[in-house]
């Protein structure tokens, strides 16, 4: 039996949606961020070293990371579905896209989190240095790579609807963290007409609802 451990407003999310396109039968641990450093509690660490989320174990093996995750689960057992034919070009986009999420997206999504957090979080003696030096950070180096970001994103989505071709993939899944992280704080809007409609297909997928009936709330939707 898979088991999930499964972190509150994570990327375990879409390994939850995964699993529910697969229609696979699976468990889910439940742990909860801490609601002052937002960080993931001591016992994942049972679990993984690095006590972070998503991780699954599954028999005797415990794999970590979103993107191993998911080509584990889908060649295991997709049998062949959520994953372009192989020798194809939309199987090496399917791969450029599994890497890109937390390579390339992620990230700059994170960069803006913490420079947008980190003024209220210094003393207030020096807080509107810290104001001074995050709004630069953001407005010369962050936001302008996020806009870029959003551009290519948005022109890649006109080719097919989808990330890796015509078809809905497991690629469009580990995607979708960071399109939501976009849509959330990093300037997706009515600009990126392809990108929120890729969110509005996702959001209306079946599975998609199952899991997110089953891993709780999902702050990343507001």
């Amino acid at each position: 039996m898979i088991t999930v451990h499964h972190l509150n407003n994570s990327r375990s999310q879409r390994v939850l949606w995964l699993l529910e396109e697969l229609g696979l039968e699976y468990d889910i641990k439940f742990y909860q961020r801490d609601p002052k450093t937002m960080l993931a509690p001591k016992e994942l660490m049972q679990v993984h070293p690095l006590g972070k989320s998503p991780v699954i174990t599954d028999g005797d093996l415990t794999i970590a990371e979103s993107g191993a995750i998911i080509e584990y689960l889908v060649e295991r057992y997709g049998d062949g579905r959520f994953i372009p034919a192989a020798g194809t070009q939309d199987r090496l986009r399917y791969r450029y896209w599994l890497h890109y999420a937390e390579g390339s997206a992620m990230p700059l999504l994170l960069l803006k989190l913490i420079f947008s957090r980190l003024p209220k979080s210094v003393p207030a003696l020096i807080r509107p240095v810290a104001r001074l030096i995050c709004g630069g950070v953001l407005g010369r180096l962050v936001e302008p790579q996020l806009k870029r970001h959003l551009h290519y994103l948005e022109g890649e989505l006109a080719r097919g609807g989808w990330f890796a071709g015509s078809s809905f993939s497991a690629a469009d899944i580990q995607m979708s963290f960071p399109i939501e992280g976009a849509r959330s704080r990093g300037g997706l809007d009515a600009h990126y007409p392809n990108l929120l409609k890729y969110l509005e297909a996702i959001h209306a997928r079946p599975a998609y609802q199952r899991a997110l009936q089953r891993g709780g709330p999902y702050e990343l939707l507001r």
